[in-house]
This record gives C-alpha cells, sequence and structure tokens, in this order.
C-alpha cells in the first residue's frame, strides 16, 4: 500500500491481513472512548487464533482486539509533509450500528 492511501478511513472488514501494521479506530465503548491505535494481524502468544494485536504490546501479555471493537483503519502515514497534513483535514465517517450479537462484555 502506497502513502498515498494515507488519510482515507476505510471498513475494518477491508484492512489487509497480511501483518502489516494499520492504524485503527477502536470503537467507543461503556468503558472508554474511542480512540486510535497501531494494530497488526497475526496470532498472539499462546493462542491458534488470529487476531489485531496492538504492536506495543509486550510478547507476555499482548493487547488484542476483535472486528467488532475495530471501526476504521488506514494505513501509516508517510514521511511526505504533504501526505501527512492531509490527515487534519480528514473526518471519520460516521460509524457502523454495532450489532448486540457478541453482546456487552461487561
Amino acid at each position: 500500500m502506497s502513502g498515498k492511501d494515507f488519510g482515507v478511513w476505510r471498513t475494518i472488514a477491508t484492512a489487509p491481513r497480511d501483518s502489516s501494521r494499520i492504524l485503527v479506530v477502536i470503537r467507543a465503548s461503556e468503558q472508554a472512548a474511542a480512540e486510535v491505535d497501531v494494530v497488526k494481524w497475526g496470532f498472539p502468544q499462546h493462542s491458534s487464533d488470529a487476531c489485531w494485536i496492538a504492536v506495543d504490546s509486550d510478547a507476555e501479555c499482548q493487547f488484542v482486539y476483535t472486528d467488532m471493537e475495530l471501526v476504521f483503519w488506514m494505513p501509516l502515514p508517510t514521511s511526505f509533509p504533504t501526505r501527512r497534513a492531509a490527515l487534519l483535514d480528514a473526518d471519520l465517517p460516521e460509524p457502523p450500528h454495532p450489532s448486540e450479537g457478541g453482546g456487552s462484555g461487561i
């Protein structure tokens, strides 16, 4: 993916699952407001199920996300200043309504 794709938020269903690092928007919940993190698709330690793993996680205590917890993604920014400035103008689209199929997790 090229730097020209930076600044365009896409639904998480279209995110690359090739272990490349991407920016994601974490859905707001009862526990916290929406926020942004850097993740990659992979297998956390001691698990056979692939999921989104926060790249700043410790190897012994990995922070993971499911598709339901993430709303949007975009490639990491490029080092070109003109491309970074485009992010300042980007607005998040309206998130899809979360289904209650997975429960609230409380």
